[in-house]
């Protein structure tokens, strides 16, 4: 994972956990979960939409 050992994670940890503080760190991980929710559901929808398309196309280029 990006050649990060676990003392270099350990580290960023602490680093996080001075900047932001154990009572923002929650706060943080719940916006970044809920962003990355609702990417995956903006790229699911936008394959959906992609995959329809070309479903259109190839029955309009087979009649």
């Amino acid at each position: 994972m990006f050649g990060l050992g676990t003392p270099e994670i350990i580290l960023i940890a602490i680093v996080i956990l001075v900047l932001f503080g154990a009572k923002k760190i929650p706060e943080l991980m719940q916006g970044l979960g809920k962003g990355v929710k609702e990417f995956k559901k903006a790229s699911s929808e936008i394959k959906n939409d992609l995959d329809t398309n070309n479903e259109d196309k190839e029955k309009k280029s087979s009649s």
